[in-house]
């Protein structure tokens, strides 16, 4: 059975003859004639009762035609699905995402309704060397990476960036308020402080998670100290943020240290803890894909990030 053939049976049935619908058709009427018998000894039935001047519907064929009609009805919802899909409006695009807060990744994700509305997203989360390996298996269409500044075999399109924080003891002189007031426990700094500078904290010793939990943030800081003359003086360990700020509020006066991180929602304030923003370095967010021209849910989400 071919759907040409379906579609040969409901034409002869809504013209009532055979000649008008290959006139409908575009087809000589022998060809309709033809592919109508096959359908009919396929099914094993006769679908229409003929005579020398008229054409109906048997029993059997008045049965069949609605079945005909739906078949043919959903071949094309097929082809419009898959038109679709080619133009990337219906599709899915698998994306790669980074840890942290989802402010810039919920507003990417709204310009992508509005842009694609039936495009269909699934977010995965993954460690970085995992999520650039995905995008290079085509596991996944891109990630979004940090602090990344080459990839081997992928493209690499900056998205947007970020200010990074910094938190210290806050009776240490770099916390102090531009109006010289006492900076207040830890969250986000008043309007009044100025971007805290890496050289008012590089004689302290860093919290910074060992290189090989994440390589690129890691040189990204250390780079930066080296960049204003200071070799970067590491003492304990990163472990969470909210270990690391307790670590930093229980340690004695006479051993202060500081830590950096990127913006996160919902800080809890930490007595004795001061968090101020870094004037620099900021931290770049990369949309990493493999080369060449992009697929239709890639171009999507590309004008939603230009959006």
């Amino acid at each position: 059975m071919e759907l040409r053939q379906l579609q040969y049976f409901a034409a002869v049935a809504d013209e009532g003859g055979f000649s008008r619908a290959a006139e409908r058709l575009g087809v000589v009427q022998s060809a309709v004639s033809q592919q109508v018998r096959r359908l009919e000894r396929e099914l094993g039935v006769a679908l229409f009762d003929r005579s020398t001047r008229h054409v109906h519907l048997s029993a059997a064929g008045e049965r069949l035609l609605p079945e005909a009609r739906a078949v043919l009805a959903a071949a094309d919802r097929i082809r419009r699905v898959a038109a679709d899909v080619a133009s990337g409006d219906e599709g899915l695009l698998r994306l790669g995402t980074v840890q942290g807060p989802g402010d810039r990744t919920y507003r990417l994700l709204d310009a992508l309704r509005r842009t694609a509305p039936r495009l269909r997203v699934r977010l995965r989360r993954l460690p970085l060397t995992e999520r650039l390996a995905a995008v290079r298996s085509g596991e996944l269409d891109a990630a979004l990476v940090r602090a990344v500044p080459r990839a081997p075999g992928l493209e690499l399109l900056p998205v947007w960036r970020d200010p990074l924080y910094v938190a210290l003891p806050a009776d240490h002189p770099a916390a102090a308020r531009s109006d010289g007031g006492p900076e207040p426990a830890s969250g986000p700094a008043p309007a009044s402080a100025p971007p805290l500078r890496l050289e008012q904290v590089a004689d302290l010793p860093l919290r910074l998670a060992p290189r090989e939990h994440n390589p690129p943030f890691h040189d990204l800081v250390t780079g930066a100290l080296r960049a204003v003359g200071a070799e970067p003086l590491l003492g304990p360990p990163f472990t969470t943020l909210q270990e690391t700020l307790t670590g930093l509020a229980e340690q004695s006066a006479d051993s202060p240290s500081w830590t950096v991180f990127y913006e996160v929602t919902g800080l809890p304030p930490v007595p004795r803890v001061a968090v101020r923003r870094l004037a620099a370095p900021e931290l770049t967010t990369s949309l990493a894909a493999l080369p060449g021209p992009p697929g239709p849910p890639l171009r999507h989400l590309l004008q939603a990030l230009r959006a």
